[in-house]
């Protein structure tokens, strides 16, 4: 961080772990803040750095992925992803640390085990913080053209996914009505388009 913005940066003077297990860190903090007041509490929370693939097969239809998600509870339609593995087993904790698997390694294996699918046409396109505001992981965003069906799903035991191909304009259609639920999904979806677009004018 550049030093102008020194005088923007909080100061963590207190931290209580209100669950820390191997899924989650959750984490209620004091801060002082640059005038020189103590402010708390603030809530943020630790959970894995993740891959979000935009995937489209030879026919140029995208891959999706229908599922429950707890936070709305609802099905929601979007694009293959999933966290990345940590070799000591926990959710939680930078995917720069050598306990974790590559993030392109990450993508490739979550796109076969949710889907089936492989790809020799990847790009990756972005690293993003997840949520800036009250999660400290990130997401690593991946598109893979081509694809083509090599096996069957390979799902955790807590997963129930089906997979659906949707057209360009169904997509685009699906996020105008609000379809289409999960945030950094769309925005993959127009880098990916971006991407794309860059490609047609080159």
């Amino acid at each position: 961080m550049s030093d102008k913005n020194n005088n923007l940066k909080w100061e963590e003077i207190k931290t209580d772990h209100i669950v820390q297990n191997e899924w989650i860190d959750f984490r209620e903090s004091t801060y002082r803040f640059p005038d020189g007041r103590e402010i708390g509490p603030f809530y943020s929370y630790s959970r894995r750095d993740y891959v979000v693939i935009v995937a489209s097969d030879e026919d140029g239809n995208y891959l999706c992925v229908k599922q429950f998600r707890q936070g709305i509870k609802e099905v929601t339609t979007e694009f293959p992803a999933g966290g990345i593995e940590r070799k000591d087993g926990k959710e939680y904790g930078s995917s720069a640390s050598p306990d974790s698997e590559e993030a392109f390694e990450a993508a490739r294996r979550e796109l076969r085990e949710e889907t089936g699918y492989e790809s020799d046409d990847w790009e990756f396109l972005l690293q993003v913080p997840s949520n800036a505001t009250i999660a400290d992981n990130y997401a690593y965003v991946f598109t893979a053209k081509n694809c083509r069906k090599a096996t069957g799903q390979d799902l955790d035991d807590t997963e129930f996914v089906d997979v659906i191909k949707h057209t360009e304009d169904e997509i685009q259609e699906m996020i105008a009505a609000g379809e289409f639920q999960q945030a950094m999904h769309i925005m993959a979806w127009l880098l990916a388009k971006r991407a794309t677009s860059i490609e047609v004018i080159l």
